[in-house]
């Protein structure tokens, strides 16, 4: 290998600042470039140029907007702010959905508690309608037996006990 060659690799390998000729050009480079840009900046005709140019853009930009209202098309902010809406309220359904969800749950076990004791009370209604329906019978027989002359009238029956 020869010594540019190993000069050149080491260069290229290492991360140190380069140096020699290579950095010397590139440093000149950037300051003529700097001094350029200052210098046009300076200059009031290349000034007024790109405050003309921001000015068309700008004007430009108004009438791109005022065409796209009049064709009534939406511009391209006002599809993001569609999609910001969009986003804020698919987070919003999302909440009420898993507050729906909970509160279904909630409602699940309040009405399978609930059942427990109404399911016991029809049972105990259901038996004392049946109660009530054979004493209905047995007031019923005994008034037909009264009517027809088989026990004694006005006493209710002695109780032995």
């Amino acid at each position: 290998m020869s010594s540019a060659e190993h000069s050149h690799t080491t260069n290229a390998g290492s991360d140190e600042r380069p140096s020699g000729l290579r950095s010397r050009i590139a440093n000149q480079a950037e300051d003529a470039i700097g001094r350029l840009a200052d210098d046009l900046l300076e200059n009031p005709m290349i000034n007024s140029a790109l405050q003309s140019a921001f000015t068309a853009r700008e004007k430009v930009g108004q009438a791109q907007q005022s065409a796209m209202e009049a064709l009534n098309l939406p511009t391209a902010s006002d599809l993001d702010k569609l999609a910001r809406r969009l986003r804020s309220i698919s987070q919003r359904l999302e909440e009420v959905e898993d507050g729906v969800d909970k509160l279904g749950s909630k409602f699940e076990a309040m009405t399978e508690a609930s059942r427990t004791p109404a399911t016991r009370l029809t049972e105990q209604l259901d038996r004392l309608e049946s109660r009530i329906d054979g004493l209905s019978r047995d007031v019923a027989s005994l008034r037909a037996a009264n009517a027809s002359g088989g026990g004694v009238t006005g006493e209710p029956p002695a109780v032995v006990g």
